[in-house]
């Protein structure tokens, strides 16, 4: 069960996060793929982009630049994963509930897929997303972004009878949804192995990448994750209220439609935005919400916000300390957090067994 009462204080752990995500930005610059700059020279090459300074000689200023872009689409991933999570698992009441678990990313990533394949055209070489031009990476994005709402749907509608979601069909539709969309992508995969551009392009929203990411990546995902915060007071204080059901909400003077699909819209929208600029990436909507909320308690006046600082953390951290252990060998976000959030979800299970039981 979570903490009613905060074990420290949100102020406290927001300066700690705070404090943890510079020194993890600190590390991610000065650790790149290659090792022609360090820090200072990245740091210089992002006051040249402010055009505060001289920008560094040849490719120097274009290495720079790819590590910034990096980090700040890895910082916007992070937080719109971790707030997607936190609004979903307010609205079904449950800690199990997560864009990854209930098949919003897979959705966004079926989306962004069909999409390539349309815009690829007969061939495949045609398109290429990291370099793609004009209104392709926007067909893109809109394309997730729809995948990812009517994923949002068909589980909200198939989990719900007489207004009450059920906790079990919520996630065994999330399961189907998953296995579903997991073999048509697999099928456009298939069809499309023989086009070594396209299958490039597709396996990016299979196991996520961060790497080579440009301006209009950071654009896409900071733009998107400010939209989706300015909903945060509008709802904060009536996901607390719906603890205890959307019928005892509503009879407080809660409008439940207008937060239920305020608040899954958003989450929609983060998820989606998160797997346009970095393809599927997931358990860190799952992890984040659940390691705050045991520190700081349930209220999501405090766990909305701080689940924008505990992303980014989870992810780039995961990313810079597997950087440092593999080197050159670092497996592609989606894996990696694919290894650390499989187990934890197995342990959630675990640890709520009496509760699972009573579904």
């Amino acid at each position: 069960m979570s903490r009613d009462r905060p074990f420290t204080s949100p102020y406290l752990l927001a300066a700690v996060l705070a404090v943890l995500l510079l020194g993890i930005s600190m590390g991610s610059l000065e650790l790149g793929s290659t090792s022609r700059i360090g820090l200072g020279e990245t740091l210089h090459g992002l006051l040249a982009m402010l055009g505060l300074k001289e920008p560094l000689e040849g490719s120097l200023q274009t290495i720079a630049e790819l590590r910034l872009y990096k980090l700040f689409t890895s910082i916007g991933v992070g937080a719109a994963l971790a707030l997607s999570g936190a609004l979903f698992q307010g609205v079904f009441r449950n800690q199990l509930a997560s864009p990854s678990i209930i098949g919003v990313t897979a959705g966004a990533s079926l989306g962004a897929s069909v999409m390539i394949i349309a815009l690829s055209g007969s061939a495949g070489s045609f398109f290429l997303v990291e370099r793609a031009a004009g209104l392709g990476p926007i067909a893109i994005s809109v394309a997730a972004f729809v995948g990812a709402v009517l994923s949002t749907l068909l589980v909200t509608l198939f989990a719900t009878t007489r207004g009450r979601i059920s906790v079990p069909t919520l996630l065994l539709t999330g399961i189907a949804v998953n296995a579903i969309v997991g073999g048509a992508i697999a099928a456009i995969q298939r069809f499309s192995v023989e086009e070594a551009d396209l299958m490039r392009a597709l396996m990016t929203w299979t196991f996520g990448r961060l790497e080579d990411r440009s301006l209009y990546h950071v654009l896409t995902i900071w733009v998107g994750l400010g939209l989706t915060v300015s909903i945060i007071p509008r709802v904060s204080s009536e996901l607390d209220l719906f603890s205890a059901g959307e019928e005892d909400a509503h009879n407080l003077g809660v409008n439940t439609a207008r937060v239920k699909w305020l608040s899954l819209g958003a989450g929609a929208l983060c998820a989606s935005l998160a797997v346009a600029v970095a393809g599927q990436i997931a358990f860190v909507g799952l992890i984040t919400p659940h390691i705050l909320r045991t520190i700081v308690g349930p209220a999501h006046r405090r766990l909305l916000w701080l689940s924008l600082l505990g992303g980014p953390v989870l992810l780039c951290g995961a990313d810079l300390a597997q950087r440092v252990a593999l080197g050159h060998g670092a497996l592609p976000p989606g894996v990696i957090m694919s290894l650390l959030g499989g187990p934890f979800f197995l342990l959630l299970l675990l640890r709520n067994r009496g509760q699972v039981e009573a579904w």
